[in-house]
């Protein structure tokens, strides 16, 4: 059964909501977060990305961002352009972007069920990136942005969705794109409702952030560590979530870019790569849309490739090996360009799917990248099968789009 839990959300005022509502913190580099919240006093990227008010001038190694960090939430507290509900609530959360719309619960999960396997990631995360959000965390005592998580098909918690919407959301604004809207749950029936229907299924599913919900279980086991006598109750056993029904979600694409082609010239590479795949070349020379053809599109010296694997390239059986992006990664980049590990090698490059083929054959027509692959993007079927054997997806396979904003609502880890 899966634990979740109402609370007392810290939330801008309504007026203010559109000013203080931020991208995720790994979406911008800081540069951009600078620009971005340069001119709003309000920007909720001064808690999340404190490095952006200081003089780019300064050495970061020698301040303290995470002070900062929490000096910056209490001033949105202070001048009362956050408040904290009275009551414990859920909050029903709506995206809509393009031809998608995505509505979930947003709540607190628990810890223990990220420790137990009841909430199933599917990455690795990066030590660096994991320990700064553990001390963001800790420093600021809150959790700052949602793990954003899915749940499998369960109709008994699709109609309780449904039945949560119906009144004036309390925010309804739209930002790069996408309209949000935020609805608050403060009835305790409904809210004891939603309880009981998250405690009827296995798992939950983290779609996006790993570091995050890493950071939440580190805090929890370090407060545990200094409070030997902790109930489970206290607020550091749970963490701020947003989980959305699996057929309401989109994974967009991962493609890939790499600078070279290790020392072989155009026409040897697509002939070793012919000893792998089925190549032709696209008609028209059209981009390969991999979602429709069912197949990895390769863009080298101006000209488009449909590539489609060998029946023996790959175990068909295997979850992980059976993706296109696995089956890219073992027959084509690490065997034919030397990349083994391309989480860390810099002659790759990673490209969501947001950006369309466009921005494929832009990079590699200027010159900085020898070839393109569009891949095909993973299913939540695919995500979930890998999840379920503990397994671990590629590095760079999924991009969730419409991206959650930080700041909509905030989880205090005090009373």
């Amino acid at each position: 059964m899966v634990k979740v839990k109402a609370f007392r959300g810290l939330r801008p005022k309504a007026s203010l909501v559109e000013r203080v509502a931020a991208p995720p913190y790994d979406t911008l580099s800081s540069e951009e977060a600078r620009e971005m919240a340069s001119a709003n006093e309000h920007s909720f990227l001064r808690v999340t990305k404190p490095e952006i008010t200081f003089d780019p001038s300064e050495d970061l190694s020698k301040v303290d961002l995470y002070r900062r960090a929490k000096e910056n939430l209490q001033a949105l507290i202070d001048n009362e352009s956050m408040i904290r509900d009275e009551k414990n609530s859920i909050y029903i959360y709506r995206l809509n972007w393009r031809d998608v719309e995505q509505t979930g619960y947003m709540l607190l999960s628990a810890v223990d069920d990220y420790l137990k396997g009841a909430i199933k990631r599917h990455e690795f995360t990066r030590p660096d990136k994991e320990s700064d959000r553990t001390r963001l965390s800790d420093v600021l005592n809150a959790q700052p942005g949602p793990v954003f998580l899915f749940y499998p098909p369960n109709n008994n918690l699709d109609k309780l969705l449904e039945s949560t919407t119906g009144g004036e959301p309390k925010f309804d604004f739209v930002a790069a794109d996408v309209r949000h809207r935020i609805w608050i749950i403060d009835d305790p029936k409904l809210v004891a409702d939603i309880v009981a229907g998250f405690a009827g299924i296995k798992a939950t599913y983290i779609a996006d952030g790993h570091h995050r919900c890493a950071a939440a279980a580190n805090v929890c086991k370090e407060r545990r560590g200094a409070n030997p006598g902790f109930s489970g109750q206290e607020p550091f056993n749970f963490f701020l979530t947003v989980i959305f029904p699996e057929n309401q979600l989109r994974i967009l694409p991962y493609n890939r870019v790499v600078t070279d082609l290790n020392g072989l010239s155009v026409a040897d590479f697509v002939g070793k790569v012919s000893e792998r795949f089925e190549v032709t070349p696209s008609p028209d020379n059209k981009p390969v849309d991999p979602e429709a053809e069912e197949a990895i599109g390769m863009y080298i010296d101006g000209k488009w490739y449909r590539l489609v694997p060998g029946p023996n390239s790959y175990n068909q059986h295997d979850p992980i090996e059976s993706l296109h992006i696995s089956i890219l990664s073992k027959n084509l980049l690490e065997p034919l360009l030397g990349i083994s590990k391309p989480r860390t090698d810099k002659r790759i490059d990673f490209v969501g799917g947001i950006r369309g083929t466009r921005e494929l054959v832009k990079l590699v027509d200027s010159g900085r990248f020898a070839v393109a692959f569009a891949v095909p993007a993973v299913t939540l079927k695919a995500l979930r099968d890998v999840a379920d054997k503990d397994g671990i997806m590629p590095p760079k396979s999924t991009w969730f789009e419409p991206k959650l904003r930080s700041g909509l609502v905030v989880n205090l880890l005090n009373e």
